[in-house]
């Protein structure tokens, strides 16, 4: 009789570790499902994801530096956001798209229902006046591979012209980050 016990207990330690699997502690079927799914979920678009832009860490005096935070939720299914934000700033007439943050890299990022990530405007405040600076009124936003965009008023001030370079504004845009846990 006493050998019945230990028999049950060894079959049922081995069954056990039988069902632990990998060294991965997942089920190898499972995971590659998820990963098939990320892999087709669609671009994320204006319709599913919500935008704020700010608070802003506002340049007090020209020639400071300021930066305008942007956060997005995604309210929908899983999507995908791969490459950088849109962002343009608007003063007047004139739509002055902005280039990316020099050395940053876009990374492709799934966000799940809930998730959010973040980007940020960096801009260098200009002088009033006409000529070395731009009286920028609108921050405009899109998501990469979507069309639509969205606007938020600009209180920031004047942003500075870039001295001999192509771009008008003294502004950049970071690449999406993952915000929150």
């Amino acid at each position: 009789m006493r050998t019945m016990p230990i028999t049950v207990t060894a079959v049922t330690a081995l069954l056990l570790l039988t069902a632990c699997g990998g060294g991965s502690g997942g089920d190898g079927a499972k995971d590659g499902a998820k990963d098939d799914a990320k892999q087709k979920s669609a671009a994320c678009s204006s319709e599913t994801v919500s935008t704020e832009a700010g608070p802003a860490s506002e340049a007090p005096a020209a020639g400071d530096t300021g930066e305008v935070p942007v956060t997005l939720v995604n309210e929908g299914a899983a999507c995908v956001l791969d490459g950088f934000p849109e962002a343009s700033l608007v003063a007047g007439d004139e739509l002055t798209a902005l280039t990316p943050v020099e050395g940053a890299t876009a990374q492709k990022l799934t966000l799940a229902e809930g998730e959010s990530v973040s980007f940020t405007i960096t801009y260098v405040r200009g002088p009033e006046g006409a000529g070395q600076s731009l009286a920028v009124k609108t921050l405009r936003v899109g998501l990469p591979g979507d069309s639509a965009t969205q606007d938020f008023p600009w209180s920031y001030g004047p942003v500075a012209v870039k001295e001999q370079t192509d771009a008008a504004a003294d502004a950049s845009v970071g690449a999406f980050q993952r915000t929150g846990d």
